[in-house]
């Protein structure tokens, strides 16, 4: 998709706490990212993964089976990239940052939803997929910069700008792109959202 997004319109003179409160707003949207990481022999993989409730901070959590094939990628390369995209508003989100692997029973429990035993399942015994499951490990991204693209206008005059700059030949300016710095994601306002 083209995008006519300067440097001029990057969104530099907007607040921090406006930027990750659009932020949020846009994740919150679209819960499901793109989860990228770099396996052993140097080729990226990505793999839809479900964001979980936000405890604190800007930093975002996943859950996953201990035996999974992307932990092996994070021990190899801890540095991720998340990507989501509303097709509606044309919206999208890519978040850069290093995962941490976490087995804490606590935090699994806090952020522990009952359709997470879906993705489970229950082989008996421990393995029931419920907070105590032994198979459950959570991943931390820690976000160190982040880019996306937010919009203010209605679906239909995004419609109409992306019809339009296909008879025109000009690309359509529907958002305006915005950066967050691993500077600005650890203010203390940052810590403090939601």
């Amino acid at each position: 998709m083209a995008d006519d997004t300067t440097d001029r319109n990057r969104g530099a003179a907007a607040p921090t706490d406006k930027k990750i409160e659009e932020l949020y707003k846009l994740i919150d949207g679209n819960d499901i990212a793109m989860f990228t990481t770099r396996r052993a022999d140097g080729y990226l993989v990505s793999r839809p993964m479900a964001t979980q409730e936000r405890v604190t901070g800007v930093d975002l959590w996943f859950v996953t089976d201990i035996s999974s094939h992307k932990l092996d990628d994070l021990v190899s390369d801890p540095h991720v990239n998340l990507a989501y995209y509303n097709m509606k508003s044309r919206e999208w989100v890519s978040v850069s940052g290093t995962a941490v692997v976490s087995q804490d029973r606590n935090m699994i429990r806090e952020l522990y939803k009952p359709d997470w035993k879906a993705w489970f399942g229950n082989n008996g015994g421990a393995e029931d997929g419920g907070p105590d499951d032994p198979r459950l490990a959570l991943v931390l991204v820690e976000a160190h910069s982040v880019e996306y693209m937010v919009s203010n206008e209605p679906r239909p005059l995004v419609l109409f700008k992306v019809a339009k700059a296909i008879v025109t030949g000009t690309a359509p300016k529907v958002g305006e792109q915005r950066t967050l710095t691993e500077r600005e994601l650890r203010t203390p306002s940052a810590h403090e959202a939601r």
